[in-house]
């Protein structure tokens, strides 16, 4: 008797896969298990044309003597149908009860193509799909691949997209594949919602969160896009915010998505239960190693009792106790935090307990996924390496560390058992993103007025780890260039080598009357001492020269007839003679005269500067880019006079703290001070502080403090040698706009001063002197050559305390940030100048 079954995919083929029984075809009958009881040797194959014979064979496993019954038979049909090479298998008896299998293979792709896309390229596409050229064509994976090509698009946020694939048969068993992409438009996220929060707004929560709702400026980014794995990591997002603010109960129940076809967008409600907020009532250390003082670990605590319990505190004090305890030769020690809550009071008692962990070693860390950077870059961030112990913190760590080194889209380390019990084996996913940048940048100020910026730099150069950047700016005052490098393990140390080569051209404009030039090199080196506080030093030589307009600086010129000076016994003593008379007898002041300190500094041509100097810097900020909640401190010092042709001593410090206040207001206190000390030779007036607008808003550039008072001259500020400033802002937003504008108000008081100028007041070159103590010295409002006038520098170096009051905007806009601000002065100095508005803001594109 002869039997068949034929089997074409779909339902029939489904059953089989899965064990449902199969009915034979009418007139067809199942041959009995001895029937069939053949060898593989003796199976016949029929049909194929690049599957080889004993591949076919292979699929069907004999039993006990080597002989196949039915259900080998079964389980070799199954197999060849998963291979996915064939549209069609059959099995037949032949001749003498032999088992012939007729095949019909799948065709071969030629070719993959895609048309209508044109948000996402043909690359992107092709890596993303199953079916390859020269590949098997087979109609499950081209439709799991067109499924794969619309979620690529979704997560895009193009959720009307359609993708239909067309198979195009060609000669010799060939087909080309084609997908055609209806792209559709973008599917944005048109309203975020908070369901449950009472301690935090939702503008407030809004800020938390990665997902931002869909405006008029969204062209310019992609976070309105709904992206399911973004909101799902905005869910913990606010967890942690939560956490960070003592409510230690937090939960974000749901986040629930649903989409509005009349807005063909998508609405977005998260669902948290918030609990109580808590405070630290009690700290204390426990251990259970032996001779390990658990006290002795107070010092590595950041948590404080009184403080609100925050999680991200706690975490951070378990990393230094656990790192701390292995310094000490305890590699395996655990430190676990615990805490028991207090629900009347609203208190955690926090108890941190230092155990013995298990004995585990490094076996391997196995890096996957850096196609470009080199292992040695990714391994020097690990403070561990191959046959150490297992240290969870410091792994945890390095992990941190890798994702701020933003080389890399995602970074995850895992473990997985070595070859023993005691062995583990890490394994570093990581998956690469461009390093480079190219940027062109467009701004103005008041200050600088117009400037452009064309900048190249690259992260990772050569994939080692190397920053470099070369910038050239052009502007309507400002002009220059820079080259920067930065090798962040000099000598495989963790300490960072910085080079920086400038020039940059400061032209004269309505706020000074000269230009300066100036050519710098600079190297430097960086340490991070902790998390929160880093160190750098650096050495500096640069040169300097002023410039003017030659009819600015006349009076300095000794040939001939022409004035220089306006003493009449100066002008009396030449051969021949100075003639005040000519020009009203103003002689070279007529067409005015830069300050003395000007004019004596372009007198004395180029002046080379060198200094060491150093920063230290501590930092707690929430977040760099927009600040709610730390402190921010800078204290920074140099010394010139390591050779070159100027001394000085430059001491200035600064200080921001930021505070959350209520109904999403932000305070701000900032405090800022400076001294220069004369170490050698007299100060430049370069060297000096400059203050305006930098130190209370509602003056000019160079605005505040000591400033020539010659009528007849340009009137330039002088600077000073002492400054400090203090400034109150609060910061709030408007909750009639949505989020996602980045707009915010600013209502703020300034308050500062600027003083004792110890630059040049005399020349004797020019015979321009000054009375002892500038004692008799006024300004002369009509002829400065009438004798007895003094004719040195005048100037005016009263310490005022200058102050203010004013309202700003800040934008974070799409273009970059940009601020406003317009402050009236409530005290100033007699010839102190005034600038009300104030704008300064730039882009990159």
């Amino acid at each position: 008797m002869k039997f068949g079954l034929r089997l074409r995919g779909g339902l029939l083929a489904t059953l089989i896969m899965f064990g449902a029984p199969v009915l034979a075809p009418v007139g067809a009958a199942f041959v009995s298990s001895s029937a069939l009881a053949q060898t593989v040797q003796s199976i016949s194959v029929e049909g194929n044309r690049r599957v080889e014979v004993e591949t076919i064979r292979s699929y069907f496993k004999p039993g006990p003597g080597g002989r196949l019954d039915q259900g080998a038979i079964d389980d070799g049909l199954k197999a060849l149908i998963e291979t996915g090479l064939f549209q069609d298998v059959r099995i037949n008896r032949g001749a003498g009860g032999q088992i012939v299998v007729s095949v019909v293979e799948n065709p071969v792709i030629g070719r993959i193509a895609f048309e209508g896309n044109k948000k996402i390229k043909d690359e992107q596409l092709t890596g993303e799909v199953q079916s390859k050229a020269r590949g098997t064509f087979s109609r499950a994976m081209v439709q799991s691949d067109t499924l794969r090509i619309a979620e690529i698009y979704r997560r895009s946020g193009r959720y009307d997209v359609r993708v239909t694939p067309e198979v195009i048969e060609q000669p010799n068993n060939r087909v080309d594949l084609i997908f055609t992409v209806e792209e559709g438009a973008k599917t944005g996220v048109k309203s975020i919602e908070f369901v449950g929060n009472s301690a935090f707004s939702s503008y407030r929560l809004r800020d938390v969160i990665k997902t931002h709702e869909s405006n008029l400026l969204s062209f310019l980014a992609s976070s309105d896009i709904y992206d399911p794995d973004r909101v799902e990591a905005d869910r913990d997002l606010i967890r942690r915010f939560y956490l960070k603010n003592g409510f230690a109960d937090v939960q974000v129940v749901a986040a629930l998505t649903e989409y509005d076809p009349e807005k063909k967008g998508f609405n977005v409600t998260f669902k948290i239960e918030e609990g109580s907020q808590y405070r630290v009532g009690a700290i204390d250390f426990r251990s259970s190693i032996p001779n390990f003082d658990p006290t002795s670990m107070r010092n590595y605590s950041r948590v404080n009792v009184g403080s609100l319990y925050n999680v991200e505190s706690v975490e951070k004090s378990v990393e230094e106790m656990q790192i701390e305890a292995s310094r000490r030769g305890y590699a395996f020690a655990v430190v676990r935090p615990g805490g028991d809550r207090n629900f009347e009071a609203h208190t955690v008692s926090v108890v941190f307990n230092i155990d013995e962990g298990p004995r585990t070693y490094i076996e391997r860390i196995n890096l996957r996924g850096n196609t470009r950077t080199r292992d040695y870059v990714i391994r020097r961030e690990f403070d561990v390496s191959e046959g150490d112990a297992y240290n969870r913190a410091l792994v945890d760590r390095a992990e941190r560390r890798l994702k701020n080194l933003d080389y890399f889209k995602s970074v995850k380390i895992t473990t997985e058992p070595g070859s023993s019990s005691d062995r583990v084996i890490l394994l570093v996913d990581m998956e690469e993103k461009s390093t480079g940048d190219f940027s062109v940048s467009g701004g103005y100020s008041t200050t600088d007025g117009a400037l452009a910026e064309v900048s190249v730099s690259e992260r990772n150069l050569l994939g080692r780890g190397l920053f470099a950047k070369a910038s050239v700016t052009y502007g309507q005052y400002a002009r220059g260039y820079s080259l920067s490098f930065v090798e962040p393990y000099l000598l495989d140390y963790r300490v960072a080598l910085g080079l920086d080569l400038y020039q940059r051209e400061q032209k004269s404009n309505s706020y000074i009357s000269y230009g300066t030039k100036t050519l710098g090199f600079s190297p430097r080196l960086g340490f991070s001492l902790r998390e929160d506080l880093s160190l750098q030093l650096r050495y500096s030589i640069y040169r300097q020269e002023i410039t003017l307009p030659s009819y600015l600086a006349n009076c300095n010129n000794i040939v001939g007839s022409s004035a220089f000076n306006p003493s009449p016994a100066f002008a009396a003593s030449q051969t021949p003679a100075i003639d005040l008379s000519s020009t009203n007898g103003l002689g070279c002041y007529s067409d005015g005269e830069a300050s003395l300190p000007v004019r004596k500094e372009l007198a004395n041509g180029k002046t080379l500067t060198s200094a060491l100097g150093y920063t230290l810097s501590y930092n707690t900020l929430d977040n760099n880019k927009n600040p709610t909640d730390g402190l921010l401190v800078d204290f920074r010092q140099d010394f010139a006079g390591v050779g070159g042709d100027v001394s000085y001593l430059k001491t200035v410090a600064d200080g921001k703290y930021y505070t959350p206040l209520v109904s999403d207001i932000v305070g701000l206190v900032h405090l800022q001070g400076g001294i220069l000390t004369k170490m050698g030779d007299d100060l430049r007036m370069l060297d000096h502080f400059q203050m305006g607008a930098n130190l209370v808003r509602g003056f000019a550039p160079n605005g505040i403090g000591p400033r020539d008072l010659n009528p007849f001259g340009t009137q330039d500020a002088l600077g000073g040698t002492k400054y400090w400033g203090a400034s109150f802002e609060l910061q709030m937003p408007f909750w009639f706009l949505p989020k996602e504008v980045g707009l915010k108000g600013a209502v703020y008081a300034d308050a500062g001063g600027l003083y004792d100028y110890k630059g040049p007041t005399t020349w004797g070159v020019t015979g321009e002197t000054t009375t002892p103590g500038n004692s008799g010295c006024t300004a002369s409002t009509t002829n400065p050559a009438t004798p007895g006038t003094c004719t040195g520098l005048i100037y005016d170096d009263s310490k005022v305390i200058r102050s203010s009051v004013g309202v700003g905007l800040i934008w974070a806009s799409p273009f970059g940030p940009l601020r406003f601000d317009y402050a009236v002065p409530l005290s100033k100095g007699k010839y102190d100048r005034t600038q009300e508005f104030r704008f300064g803001g730039g882009t990159s594109f």
